[in-house]
């Protein structure tokens, strides 16, 4: 049994698809297949149900993949505690990250950090809060910086540093509420809304404020991809409300709302108060000033 087959199982129990796993361990498929069948012939039990439109685990793979999963991350550790050692930052660091992240350019970051660390290999995932917290749980992701609404975050998760962004309505500079500096929430039940659909950080964050406020929108459209909303917006076929650094980096009008000034908290979180991977606290060290431990 070899590492590689683990990692190939893995990836396709994850996506439950031959063609994502292969996208995500960068091998072309026919590859990915024959590694699963070999380690399939070794163990000598069949680990997915394949049909010509799903893919399953049989009960042989529900019964391997957390044991898959655990020697992964043990061989992780492994690799993150001789670099911690030799004091040469090589391995892999995970990062997790929600859509509308405005207070970190992580693009540039992560460009910074990389020609520091050359050695280091940065897997990038952009997510659902949902998803990035359960990459955080399993140890598929390092840290991950997500949105938090009123929910109780689980209690395996650590959260490292937080950050608080104003929300604000956005219209487009001709609507007549920018004619206004401030608006009550509770003044625009007649106007059509675009928001993020259901599930997403800052939809959970948004419908939570309206309840608050005694608003039900009006959501005429609903998307997943900012810039889709930004030009619907723009278009006139509704107003929004984002935070108000995105807001800052639009073309659109953007009005305060008045009583209790809304906001999203944003936080950085991990497994543990203390990353295991020498990366990773090299990364919050670089980035955002943080001394852990």
């Amino acid at each position: 049994m070899e590492l590689r087959q683990l990692e190939h199982f893995v990836a396709v129990a994850k996506h439950l698809s031959f063609t994502r796993a292969a996208h995500e361990v960068s091998v072309v498929q026919s590859s990915l297949s024959s590694s699963v069948s070999k380690l399939e012939h070794e163990l000598g039990a069949p680990l997915f149900d394949r049909t010509t439109r799903t893919v399953g685990l049989t009960s042989a793979g529900w019964a391997l993949l957390p044991v898959a999963q655990r020697i992964l991350r043990e061989i992780h550790a492994a690799k993150e505690a001789v670099a911690a050692v030799t004091g040469v930052l090589r391995g892999r660091l995970a990062v997790g990250t929600i859509q509308l992240l405005s207070w970190v350019d992580l693009p540039l970051s992560l460009s910074k950090f990389h020609q520091t660390h050359p050695d280091v290999e940065i897997a990038l995932r952009e997510a659902p809060v949902d998803e990035l917290l359960e990459g955080v749980i399993i140890g598929e992701l390092d840290i991950a910086y997500i949105a938090r609404d009123h929910s109780k975050l689980p209690d395996t998760i650590a959260v490292l540093a937080t950050w608080d962004e104003e929300l604000v309505v956005i219209a487009p500079r001709d609507h007549p509420l920018t004619r206004q500096e401030q608006v009550f929430l509770s003044d625009l039940g007649e106007e059509p809304f675009v928001d993020f659909q259901a599930g997403s950080g800052l939809q959970k964050v948004v419908e939570h404020v309206c309840e608050q406020a005694h608003l039900k929108r009006h959501i005429t459209l609903s998307v997943t991809q900012l810039d889709l909303l930004i030009s619907l917006v723009r278009s006139g076929l509704g107003i929004a409300i984002i935070p108000a650094p995105v807001a800052r980096g639009t073309d659109l009008a953007s009005i305060r709302i008045a009583g209790p000034v809304p906001h999203r908290k944003l936080a950085l979180v991990s497994r543990t108060p203390q990353p295991s991977n020498p990366a990773a606290v090299a990364l919050l060290r670089d980035v955002h000033g943080l001394t852990l431990g």
